[in-house]
């Protein structure tokens, strides 16, 4: 459960701090033969703000419980 409320509480900040999480993408556009032509595009997978803060308030919980649990 710990490492759950880790996870949400990243997710939560960079969805707040960036707005989402961008990644590059390869997709091969021609093959002829042996050549091959490939392009690289930068997608961006949106976070909403809301979503944000319910994963950081989410993950905080999860972390609160994981520690009372355990102590």
């Amino acid at each position: 459960m710990r490492v759950s409320g880790i996870i949400l509480i990243i997710v939560g900040v960079i969805g707040l701090a960036y707005g989402g999480i961008t990644y590059t993408r390869s997709k091969e556009t021609v093959s002829v033969g042996p050549f091959s032509a490939t392009v690289k595009q930068k997608e961006t997978f949106p976070i909403s703000p809301v979503v944000g803060v319910i994963a950081l308030v989410v993950g905080i919980g999860l972390l609160l419980a994981g520690g009372r649990r355990s102590g």
